[in-house]
């Protein structure tokens, strides 16, 4: 039977794969890589460059899948995004059958980690679900966007004993998206800078920031402090950076003071 491996590979560094993740990728005949277009080739070479340097001796070949189209400004945002990956499915679904052989073993590698806003498994149910293309699989972690944010700033993700909420640009804004009691905000899948937002509670609520962007890669970015005062350098850098490369992929902190000791 086919079997399919699932890799987190980290956010970007080559050298963040686990040893887990470095074993898997000797076994794998066939590496699937959904091909986003001209703006993010880089992203698709990142990926060739972290098989090479771990296979160098070659033994396997890369299958291209078309991405699917999506509306990036739609009404209803979750039936686009819903309809967006039962497209993929469908496509990832033709791979497995067309492209990998009844008893090779084929891999879909995923930036950082497959449990955090990725929906590689989601949609690797939906086509186990249907039933048409048999094949088992296995999911390899990997270390997120999260985790290297915290070790490229060097800090901690929260004071002693502290919440932390993990959530979406999107999310940021709405009301009550980061609830009072929850210390700490991570935030992912912004690309308007949503933490600008906040910026009318922060003389009462000085609030703090660490963004990073690329992480991992050479062309790492940094930026920390006090969100009133760095807000705009980051919005500047993150748009200067997304014109230079095409694409960008950023994460940040944001903390609230700490409560008075009692």
């Amino acid at each position: 039977m086919r079997h399919l491996h699932v890799i987190g590979i980290g956010a970007g560094d080559p050298d963040q794969l686990s040893v887990e993740a470095v074993a898997v990728l000797q076994s794998v005949d066939a590496f699937l890589v959904i091909d986003k277009g001209a703006a993010t080739d880089e992203l698709a070479d990142v990926r060739r460059q972290i098989v090479a340097r771990h296979r160098p001796d070659g033994g396997f070949r890369w299958v291209v899948i078309a991405e699917a189209e999506r509306d990036r400004s739609p009404a209803d945002y979750g039936g686009e995004v819903r309809s967006w990956h039962a497209e993929r499915a469908e496509r990832i679904e033709a791979a497995l059958r067309d492209e990998l052989g009844p008893d090779e073993v084929g891999a879909i590698l995923v930036w950082g980690d497959p449990s955090l806003y990725d929906s590689t498994l989601r949609m690797l149910d939906a086509i186990a679900e249907r039933g048409t293309v048999p094949f088992s699989r296995s999911v390899t972690a990997g270390i997120t966007s999260i985790s290297a944010l915290a070790a490229a700033h060097q800090i901690p993700l929260h004071r002693i004993g502290e919440s932390m909420l993990i959530t979406t640009g999107r999310r940021l804004t709405e009301p009550d998206g980061w609830p009072a009691p929850i210390a700490n905000a991570i935030v992912m899948l912004d690309a308007d800078c949503s933490f600008r937002h906040l910026l009318g509670h922060s003389a009462s609520e000085p609030l703090e920031i660490w963004w990073g962007a690329y992480l991992g890669m050479p062309g790492q970015l940094l930026v920390s402090g006090r969100l009133a005062e760095v807000a705009d350098e980051i919005v500047r850098v993150r748009a200067a950076a997304k014109a230079e490369h095409g694409w960008i992929m950023d994460v940040y902190l944001l903390r609230r003071p700490a409560p008075p000791a009692s």
